[in-house]
C-alpha cells in the first residue's frame, strides 16, 4: 500500500509527464495528417497553382500521379567531450592545446507527397520518404501549406 505523500507525487509527475509530452506536439504533423482528407476534391488546376509544378508526374487511363519533393537539412555543433587533455607542458582542462576535433551532427528530413488525380480532381494523397514518423510528416507539410490556406477552416458543430 503506498502512503498518500507518495500517491500524490506519482499523480503531480503523471500531469508533468502528461504536459512535457503535449509541449512536443507538432502542429505541422497535425496539418499534414488533416491535408490527407481536405485536399480530395482539389480540382487539378488549383492544385498547381497552390502546391507548383510538380517533380515528377504519370498518367494512365484517367488518372494522373504528382509527386512533390520536400526535404532539409539540420545541422549543429555536436557537444564537445568533456575531460582531460594534456599537450607538450602542462596538462590541463578546457581550451587549449590537445583539444580534441568535434564536428557537426547533420539530420535530413524529408517527404514525397504523391497525388493521385482521377478526372481533374485529387483523389488521394500519400506520403513517403527516407524519414520516418513525425520528422516525415512535419517535413511533408511543407509541400501541402499553401493548398491547405485555401481550404475554409472546419467548424465542429454540437449535435442538437
Amino acid at each position: 500500500m503506498t502512503s498518500r505523500p507518495a500517491r500524490r507525487l506519482l499523480a503531480v509527475a503523471s500531469l508533468g509527464l502528461a504536459g512535457a509530452l503535449a509541449g512536443c506536439a507538432n502542429p505541422a504533423v497535425d496539418e499534414a495528417l488533416v491535408a490527407q482528407t481536405a485536399l480530395i476534391g482539389l480540382p487539378k488546376e488549383t492544385l498547381l497553382s497552390c502546391a507548383g509544378v510538380p517533380e515528377r508526374r504519370a498518367a494512365v487511363d484517367n488518372r494522373e500521379f504528382f509527386t512533390y519533393r520536400s526535404s532539409r537539412l539540420v545541422s549543429y555543433p555536436s557537444p564537445p567531450p568533456l575531460g582531460y587533455y594534456g599537450g607538450w607542458g602542462w596538462p590541463h582542462y578546457g581550451y587549449g592545446y590537445g583539444w580534441p576535433a568535434y564536428g557537426y551532427e547533420v539530420n535530413s528530413f524529408d517527404c514525397e507527397a504523391t497525388f493521385s488525380l482521377r478526372n481533374g480532381v485529387v483523389e488521394r494523397v500519400v506520403y513517403g520518404g527516407a524519414s520516418g514518423g513525425s520528422a516525415r510528416l512535419g517535413q511533408c507539410y511543407a509541400i501541402v501549406q499553401n493548398c491547405m490556406a485555401l481550404i475554409p477552416q472546419r467548424t465542429i458543430r454540437p449535435s442538437p
